[in-house]
């Protein structure tokens, strides 16, 4: 059970600096986000909203407790990355570069999310054990 949870906090932490980290630069500079936007065909205006419920996203992952929450959370983060990944795609901008990249976040979700069912499952087993 302790390898489960340095695991799940390892993962859990770097997916969310990896999300969370993709949005803090383009809050403070997001000229640069608003062309790449531009590009792949969606408003500027998305660029802050994204931004934002990234890092709110992040944010829901760490935090302990609330497990409805982290649910949403995971799911947005899911659909950010995937909706990423498809637009880059549909653009042609998806090199081997930004696969890898898109892989990565792809691998850091996947661990956190299956190692958190794994930590809830295991914590509702360990109540219902009887003592001995």
């Amino acid at each position: 059970m302790k390898t489960k949870n340095i695991l799940y906090w390892i993962c859990t932490i770097l997916f969310a600096l990896f999300m969370g980290g993709t949005s803090i630069p383009a809050l403070i500079s997001p000229q640069q986000s608003i062309e790449l936007f531009k590009l792949l065909g969606y408003p500027a205006y998305l660029v802050g909203f994204l931004c934002v419920a990234k890092i709110l996203g992040s944010i829901a992952i760490v935090v302990p407790g609330f497990p409805r929450l982290k649910e949403w959370a995971y799911a947005g983060l899911f659909f950010d990355i995937t909706g990423a990944t498809f637009s880059m795609a549909m653009t042609g901008m998806l090199d081997a570069a930004a696969v890898g990249f898109m892989l990565a976040g792809y691998v850091l979700f996947a661990g956190s999310y299956i190692l958190y069912h794994q930590r809830r499952k295991s914590a509702a087993g360990a109540h219902l054990q009887p003592a001995i």
